[in-house]
């Protein structure tokens, strides 16, 4: 008996085509009219919402080619799908500063940083790399990333968060909407790893409230009023 011939995998543009022709069919004028509300460009949107993109994500499984194939398409929905279907250990540095150059909103670099380029061991790297770029959505990613990493990765040790702590700062002054919130977010994510980081964050906090920058006191006021929750306090100290 002759032996099979493998199943010849359609070539990742093709397979895009296809799952742009499924995301075509998914969209609801109402939830793309509805975006711009959020800050979200509409003009190359189809209206979808991001619980409908994670459950076809899983049923795509995860192909790092396909992946890159729809970012490639620029459709924001095919974007948001990459960091469903790409394979984070495949993620090469090299490709995860060009996904950075062409973030265009905020909702595409958060969820890129916390379902994706967070699993990768080159967080950290672009985490510092990323902090001093002049774009918006770049220098976002930076601090979207160190929160996404302070959640996510149980295994880093103290001194790598206590080291992004002078990036934290540097980029306080930054007086950009997406970037001083996206620094908020990263302070209170390191602080809410443990009792040590805790007491770093609140100290750095309490340094940016006082600041004559107005970025860097609503940094620090932000990120004093959350960490100073009896909640937070509680479950950190659980975890002595």
């Amino acid at each position: 008996m002759a032996p099979k011939k493998p199943v010849k995998q359609p070539a990742p543009a093709s397979a895009a085509s296809s799952v742009l022709a499924i995301l075509r069919g998914m969209a609801k004028k109402q939830i793309r009219e509805g975006m711009a509300r959020y800050g979200i460009p509409a003009d190359k949107a189809l209206g979808i919402s991001v619980g409908d993109l994670r459950k076809l994500g899983k049923q795509l499984g995860r192909d790092h080619a396909l992946a890159l194939a729809l970012w490639d398409t620029g459709v924001y929905e095919a974007r948001m799908l990459t960091a469903f279907v790409a394979e984070p250990e495949r993620l090469t540095p090299a490709q995860m500063d060009r996904l950075c150059r062409e973030f265009d909103s905020w909702a595409i670099t958060d969820t890129l940083c916390f379902d994706l380029f967070d699993h990768t061991p080159h967080a950290f790297a672009k985490i510092r790399a990323w902090s001093t770029r002049r774009a918006e959505f770049e220098k976002r990613a930076a601090f979207a990333l160190l929160a996404s990493v302070a959640l996510h990765d149980k295994s880093a040790s103290d001194q790598a968060f206590l080291a992004t702590l002078p990036l934290i700062e540097r980029a306080a002054d930054d007086e950009r909407n997406f970037v001083k919130k996206g620094v908020s977010w990263a302070l209170r994510g390191v602080g809410s790893r443990n009792l040590v980081l805790h007491e770093a964050a609140i100290a750095l906090a309490t340094k940016l409230a006082a600041s004559t920058a107005a970025s860097a006191r609503f940094i620090g006021k932000d990120a004093l009023r959350d960490l100073s929750r009896p909640l937070v306090r509680k479950k950190l100290a659980k975890r002595r």
